[in-house]
């Protein structure tokens, strides 16, 4: 039987190596860069609103296998959510790399980026996988305002 942290790690390095969600994204609503001067990870994510539906999502830049991966992980785990929903994922994303969350139940709505589950055992690795997540959490949060 195959070790689920191999899927993990299958997935992960699948989504760094080549993207679909990496592109520019024609007519974005929004567009937010997110930078971690730690390692010299940026991005710039760019959403498409359908009302208060992520309609599409797409992200340039550059960065090590953990941020471009969390990244397009995200975008696939948050397209199609609304707003709340998105907002209520995100928070869990962070709680669960922050190790204050392990309820399976709760940790479900993650779909695939549950896969970065075990970054929470890398500290130097953190920052990378929650790049993408800090950076959406910000776009929301001026989204309210607009």
């Amino acid at each position: 039987m195959e070790d689920l942290t191999d899927v993990y790690n299958e997935l992960i390095m699948e989504h760094s190596m080549n993207s679909y969600n990496k592109r520019k994204l024609e007519k974005a609503d929004f567009s937010e860069m997110g930078h971690n001067p730690n390692c010299g990870d940026e991005i710039t994510l760019e959403l498409k609103m359908n009302g208060n539906i992520i309609e599409d999502m797409a992200f340039s830049g550059h960065g090590c296998a953990i941020s471009q991966a969390s990244t397009s992980i995200m975008i696939d785990t948050l397209k199609g959510k609304t707003i709340e929903e998105a907002k209520d994922i995100i928070k869990t994303f962070i709680e669960m790399i922050k190790r204050e969350t392990t309820d399976e139940e709760e940790l479900k709505k993650l779909e695939d980026a549950i896969a970065f589950r075990n970054v929470s055992n890398m500290p130097a690795r953190v920052k990378c996988a929650l790049l993408a997540w800090h950076t959406m959490e910000d776009m929301l949060k001026n989204f309210n305002k607009n």
